[in-house]
């Protein structure tokens, strides 16, 4: 009986032993997948923040995008031939001084240009070299009538190419049998064209002249012809004459012979960017504006 006990005392210790080894076996690898899943939890932790710092760098990217990557304004004038070379000049002063603001001249025969507008024509502000084209527009309902203003005064003159051997000395001149063709303006679309018909109406001699004519769409066409020698003379504003060494002013248009030279300025009443235009108007008013406008031999509107 003694020798069972013992067995069975035996037996209870090898199982206790058992017990405790297994119990440690698991306890271990507890540990180890609670490490593994801290580990894997930090990894985590630290991707999802890096995901963060990504998104939130792009957004203040795109914010930094889209302060940089603003579309410039776009400003269409369209402005008679006669204000070419003031106008470029214009041009860089204003868009040096306004960032953002880009200008885009449009030249031709004022009555071409009023076409233009009357056709749909995209335009912000319209130049024109007479009031007769700004009055018409007006009355059809396409320019905005608080915006128009008499800028500009401008004179006509008699020009012929500089190495001429005609002895002209006035406007009524040109009907002596040595001048055989006039370079003029064509009078249904171009204002000097029209001023020069008044002209030779108030003289008593269009008829004359206008078998002589030779018409030309724009003032600067004119001017060309005349500087070529293709016609014998040619009628254009001061301002024109004086953009060029090859010809020569025979004279100025007798007093009251026609009508003031006026150029009125107003923004198109379809205009995209009416603010902007009201901005440039106002600058044309500007005393800088007005000396480059001196410089060239224009005179303000109104000015005594």
């Amino acid at each position: 009986m003694k020798h069972k006990r013992k067995n069975k005392t035996n037996k209870v210790k090898i199982r206790a032993a058992w017990i405790v080894a297994a119990a440690a076996l698991c306890l271990a690898g507890c540990g180890k997948a609670g490490a593994v899943s801290g580990e894997n939890a930090s990894d985590v932790e630290r991707e999802t923040r890096t995901e963060a710092d990504g998104t939130n760098g792009a957004g203040a990217a795109k914010a930094g995008e889209a302060q940089t990557d603003q579309e410039p304004v776009e400003l269409t004038i369209l402005a008679a031939a006669s204000l070419t070379d003031v106008c470029g000049e214009i041009k860089e002063r204003y868009e040096a001084a306004h960032e953002g603001v880009n200008l885009t001249f449009s030249y031709g025969g004022s009555g071409a240009l009023q076409t233009q507008i009357e056709e749909g024509a995209l335009a912000d502000v319209f130049l024109s070299a007479a009031e007769k084209q700004m009055d018409a527009l007006e009355e059809e309902g396409l320019m905005d009538s608080d915006s128009i203003q008499k800028l500009l005064e401008n004179k006509v003159v008699l020009i012929v190419p500089k190495d001429s051997t005609l002895s002209l000395t006035d406007f009524s001149d040109v009907t002596g049998e040595e001048v055989t063709l006039i370079g003029l303006g064509d009078p249904a679309s171009v204002p000097v064209g029209q001023y020069a018909e008044e002209i030779f109406s108030s003289l008593g001699i269009l008829d004359e002249v206008k078998a002589k004519a030779n018409y030309g769409t724009d003032v600067r066409n004119v001017l060309a012809w005349v500087e070529s020698g293709a016609v014998d003379c040619g009628v254009v504003y001061a301002t024109d004459a004086r953009t060029t060494e090859d010809v020569t002013i025979v004279s100025c248009a007798p007093e009251d012979s026609c009508t003031p030279v006026i150029y009125p300025a107003g923004i198109v009443k379809s205009s995209a960017h009416p603010e902007e235009a009201q901005r440039f108007l106002e600058y044309l008013r500007s005393p800088e504006a007005e000396e480059l406008f001196e410089s060239y031999g224009f005179s303000m509107a109104g000015a005594e």
